[in-house]
């Protein structure tokens, strides 16, 4: 045989491997483009491509917006572009609630879960429905205002119009990418190179995270492009299927296979090896140390290897503080018991986003809670729409020493359900976001949990009365330190009155789009005398709020570091230069569409107060 043909089946291999290694990248660009060449030149057979906008919003984590209302909601997704290809701040695109890093940076803000893999970097999702499943060719995503929050785009398996919904949900990601900063806030149809997957699909979700933008992103329209037949490659490509060698680096990468996440947790055999090594001659706290720094999943694939590693991999020790949510599309019953013998020691747990349409059911749930839930001191929930009144009743039975509970944008909880939240006295911290929590149990919630610091009621639409809970706040919740009462719709100076006499310990309070709030009856000056340590104060779309309001602050409220008098039309360039040198630790001023408040001026300031960032938005 010639020397000739070793040489090229070593060349081969090498070829292979590289084809490997470049189908890991997170990015894909170049690989991806020329796949995408590929199978559209050379599938068979031919298939006709449809091209699509969404048809419905199903599911999403929070907006701008009114739930009331069409303005700034994630609603404004559904069909046709509204703005694009104009570029500016407009109510009839979709925009998230937070944008930069302001909210990491106020009294309300949370501790991060450690173990959070570097992959998942996902703050936000919203849920798009299509007409047609098809297998996705293309994804146009029409962004109209500060473009780059998307990070992650995904396709699942199930039809949302089916009538027989499948066994198992399988969720594929069809692009991923670190944060990036876009230079210019000027609208662009974002195309990322897409992977192809086996299955066809008509929901797409999309997640994003805005810790880089200047200000919100804005969202105009989604368009899916696919095939009806899955296409199938010409004898002429290459013999790898690289889309198998994408699907298996991407579950290892992101654990996104279930079952292989599942046999992780429940892994029993073990190697046998006549020793453990130099891990035999380390002390077991620096093992448990070192092991600390792995994610679940590696933690998993390491009990797999030895029998000591596998006693430290499955000590409680190691899940003080767990969070499941970067796993959310795996997580399901059979996990949450596979982890049951190893989370009895559990004080923090994250389950934001798991458990929808399915995966976890209320008995599984409460199953874990009633073995776990002894120590736990925070619990995270956010969008987990499988919560029912047993739910939070168990939770409140086996959670004795519970401090936190975010309940955010569950919407599906029923407005009863919640004076269950009543018999949890140590509370600390309540998120009600979004939810249909109603007065009643609102006002049990506060007469029994006096020791609360911490109150998110933002666009809580079934609250009839909210000068009543501002009453009551007053009386029973002396140590208020944050305090969100976005969108409120009916407080007034009364409420607000009895708000600032009774939580003079307000650090940060929020009161944008509030309509019923008029500066004329002093209920801005009565604040700004009465909490004096405020951080952070939101009066977002007030029309009143003056140049007197503006002064008060200057005077009383010094620590001051975020301000948001958007949409004001009665403060003056002049009463800002006394805030900004009365507050030198103000660090974001928002005056977008402050009709006295020019670009000359904001640029003037910005020369003379370079350490805060002054926000002046536009329309176009």
């Amino acid at each position: 045989m010639s020397p000739v043909f070793p040489m090229l089946t070593v060349l081969s291999m090498f070829y292979y491997m590289c084809l490997r290694r470049r189908a890991r990248t997170a990015t894909r660009g170049e690989m991806n483009s020329r796949r995408a060449i590929e199978s559209n030149t050379r599938a068979l057979p031919i298939n006709v491509e449809i091209v699509q906008y969404a048809k419905e919003v199903l599911d999403f984590s929070s907006h701008y917006g009114s739930e009331n209302s069409m303005s700034y909601t994630m609603w404004n997704l559904a069909g046709i572009p509204n703005v694009y290809p104009s570029s500016g701040d407009f109510t009839q695109t979709a925009v998230f609630r937070t944008y930069g890093t302001w909210w990491d940076r106020c009294p309300s803000a949370r501790l991060p879960f450690k173990r959070t893999p570097p992959t998942f970097c996902s703050q936000d999702y919203v849920e798009l429905a299509f007409e047609e499943p098809v297998y996705p060719t293309a994804v146009h995503i029409l962004e109209t205002y500060h473009p780059g929050a998307v990070v992650r785009i995904l396709a699942c398996s199930s039809n949302p119009y089916s009538q027989n919904p499948p066994a198992e949900v399988r969720w594929e990601i069809l692009w991923s990418e670190a944060p990036t900063k876009v230079n210019g806030p000027q609208a662009r149809q974002f195309t990322p190179c897409i992977k192809q997957i086996n299955f066809p699909t008509n929901l797409i979700r999309l997640e994003v995270n805005s810790s880089l933008l200047d200000y919100y992103t804005e969202l105009d329209a989604v368009v899916l492009h696919g095939v009806k037949e899955r296409p199938v490659l010409s004898l002429k490509t290459s013999m790898i299927d690289m889309n198998d060698i994408d699907d298996e680096e991407d579950e290892e990468k992101y654990g996104c296979g279930m079952d292989t996440l599942n046999k992780q947790f429940s892994i029993v055999t073990l190697r046998e090896w006549p020793t453990n090594g130099y891990f035999d001659k380390l002390p077991y706290e620096l093992i448990q140390l070192i092991l600390s720094h792995l994610t679940v999943p590696d933690l998993c694939r390491l009990a797999q290897t030895c029998k000591l590693l596998y006693q430290h991999c499955c000590d409680p020790l190691q899940y003080i503080h767990l969070s499941l949510q970067p796993y959310w599309a795996r997580i399901n019953d059979t996990s949450l018991e596979y982890l049951q013998s190893r989370c009895t020691l559990i004080q923090w747990l994250n389950l934001s986003w798991t458990g929808n349409r399915g995966a976890i059911s209320v008995s599984g749930f409460s199953r874990f809670l009633k073995v776990c839930g002894s120590e736990l001191i925070r619990l995270e929930l956010s969008c987990g729409h499988f919560l029912n009144e047993t739910c939070l009743e168990v939770i409140t039975e086996m959670c004795p020493n519970l401090q936190e509970l975010n309940l955010s944008s569950c919407d599906k909880i029923p407005p009863q359900a919640f004076n269950h939240i009543a018999k949890v006295g140590s509370l600390k911290r309540l998120i009600l976001y979004r939810t249909k929590v109603e007065q009643t149990a609102l006002l049990s919630i506060l007469n029994f949990c006096s020791e609360l610091q911490h109150l998110s009621l933002g666009s809580c639409v079934m609250i009839e009365d909210y000068d009543l809970i501002a009453s009551m706040m007053g009386a029973k919740c002396k140590k208020l330190r944050s305090l969100d009462l976005w969108r409120c719709k009916n407080i007034t100076e009364s409420g607000i009155a009895e708000l600032a006499s009774g939580c003079q310990l307000l650090e940060e309070l929020d009161l944008g789009w509030c309509p019923t709030l008029q500066s004329s009856t002093g209920c801005f000056t009565n604040l700004a005398r009465k909490l004096p340590n405020l951080q952070k104060l939101f009066l977002t779309a007030n029309r009143s709020v003056c140049d007197s309001d503006i002064e008060e602050l200057a005077a009383n409220c010094t620590h001051l570091r975020q301000l948001d008098i958007l949409g004001t039309r009665m403060v003056s360039p002049a009463s800002l230069r006394k805030l900004l040198e009365s507050c030198k630790d103000l660090s974001l001023l928002d005056v977008s569409f402050c009709s006295q408040i020019d670009n000359r001026v904001v640029l003037e300031l910005n020369a003379n107060f370079p350490n805060v960032f002054i926000k002046k938005s536009f329309t176009q």
